[in-house]
């Protein structure tokens, strides 16, 4: 593949779940576009993303909604310097949609193709919603599949502090949201209902609050709120005020955990700004609460805004941009991971 120059439009592709979005960057700064074509009704009748319904659905949009991103950005094929696409972690027959869409569009166009790691797109949005957002700066990473604290360098990748032993907390909002029978997708769902309760009203667990380090935990929380549903005779016996107390309950105690991990890690750390990233970062608590920890402590908070918190083709577009003008390629035998640390990338091969 021949080089491009940088300093110009870059296509982003991101199908690592349940959503299947494409964007244009320029510069890896100007958003052009970005379309996201969401499977909440697919998944809502079984309170979660059903992998192969994920992925079916992703085969049947990819075309359009990548054509749909080109159009609302008024450029060509041509006019691109390359394409950035997610190839891990996430769910693999997700991934492979994308990732195969984003080869065949490459060799077709001719384009340098780069594979984007996906919680590094979450925190390239941050950088993307906020300028003066320079490293080194601590990075919280919220969302259904992920939870974890990062330091983020200037130079090399962001190295991982603590992340959760078990589940992430989008996937335990998710689990609770079904637990009280809120639907689907669970975190708008429970903090909805958790408005209108009393925060205080259930003593939930602050798990791994008590312990050294930075590490997460939620899957002994979500089972306290499954007893508590239980105790209090199930979803019907709670009634409309009871769910909101339940909810509101959780939503503290979720959080707690987040909050005070995070102070730590910033103390321990030596850093004054804290950017939050992911699905999760869109909940009005956890904004609420930080912002506050930030005035009182003396530490800045950087929120991207709703839209570039949920999986997004901008992020991936955006720190796409940044690989490409490092002169970072791949080849055509990228496939997709599951898991893989951020800063890895075991999909690199070279162009071809």
């Amino acid at each position: 593949m021949a080089s491009q120059a940088p300093s110009a439009l870059v296509l982003g592709i991101e199908s690592s779940c349940d959503e299947m979005a494409a964007a244009v960057v320029r510069e890896g700064r100007e958003i052009c576009s970005s379309v996201v074509s969401s499977q909440v009704e697919v998944h809502s009748p079984y309170g979660g993303v059903v992998p192969e319904l994920a992925s079916r659905d992703h085969a049947r949009v990819v075309s359009q909604v990548a054509e749909q991103a080109l159009d609302e950005a008024g450029v060509k094929l041509s006019d691109l310097a390359g394409i950035a696409v997610t190839a891990g972690p996430g769910l693999v027959g997700s991934l492979l949609v994308g990732l195969s869409f984003a080869k065949a569009l490459a060799y077709r166009a001719e384009l340098p193709l780069v594979a984007v790691h996906h919680l590094a797109g979450h925190l390239a949005a941050a950088e993307l919603s906020e300028p003066t957002l320079i490293a080194p700066y601590m990075g919280l990473v919220v969302s259904g599949g992920h939870t974890a604290l990062y330091r983020v360098e200037e130079e090399g990748p962001p190295r991982l502090l603590g992340e959760t032993r078990d589940d992430a907390v989008g996937e335990a909002f998710d689990k609770v949201a079904k637990l009280l029978g809120l639907g689907f997708p669970g975190g708008p769902a429970v903090s909805a209902a958790a408005q209108s309760g009393n925060p205080t009203a259930v003593d939930f667990p602050r798990p791994m609050s008590r312990k050294a380090g930075l590490d997460f935990s939620f899957s002994g929380l979500k089972t306290a709120v499954a007893l508590e549903v239980q105790r209090r005779g199930g979803q019907e016996a709670l009634g409309e005020s009871g769910i909101a107390d339940v909810a509101a309950s959780f939503e503290a105690a979720a959080v707690d955990s987040l909050v005070v991990r995070s102070r730590r890690a910033l103390k321990s750390e030596n850093l004054d700004r804290l950017a939050v990233v992911g699905g999760v970062a869109a909940n009005r608590v956890l904004r609420e609460r930080l912002e506050d920890e930030g005035r009182k402590l003396q530490f800045e908070v950087i929120f991207p805004p709703p839209s570039l918190c949920t999986d997004n083709a901008v992020m991936i577009a955006a720190a796409g941009s940044r690989a490409l003008a490092r002169g970072e390629r791949d080849g055509w035998s990228v496939s997709a991971f599951s898991r893989v640390p951020v800063g890895e990338t075991p999909w690199r091969g070279g162009a071809e």
